[in-house]
């Protein structure tokens, strides 16, 4: 499996932006997609998930009502629009796949089997 994350840029405060995550393989319409985040000497913390139907979706509770995650299996694409925009947002933005999620342990970057290469999001002030 393989994931190519895109959409990041640098936008000003209040801005929008739509991350994608492009997956190969067969895998992908059975996972959960994550989304996380690691700003420049923090750590990689998670933002949000989605189950593989959609039908379930997590956010961490700095980006709710913010942020929106979303997939098209028919794609092979998850997403994370990214509305009102914060510069403490500014972070390179990953997306991970898991084919064995448990709710519980959406925060941990082991609960994730494979993962994107990241894509930088600058937030201006």
């Amino acid at each position: 499996v393989q994931l190519q994350a895109s959409g990041g840029g640098l936008v000003q405060a209040g801005g929008s932006l739509r991350l994608s995550c492009a997956a190969s393989g067969r895998t992908f319409g059975t996972s959960t997609v994550g989304w996380f985040r690691q700003a420049p000497g923090k750590e990689r913390d998670f933002v949000a998930a989605i189950s593989w139907s959609g039908g379930n979706t997590y956010y961490v509770d700095s980006v709710k009502g913010r942020f929106t995650i979303s997939r098209d299996n028919a794609r092979n694409t998850g997403y994370l629009q990214m509305n009102n925009l914060k510069p403490e947002d500014t972070a390179v933005y990953y997306c991970a796949l898991d084919g064995n999620f448990n709710p519980r342990n959406r925060y941990s970057t082991s609960e994730y089997e494979y993962w994107g290469q990241g894509t930088q999001v600058t937030v201006s002030s």
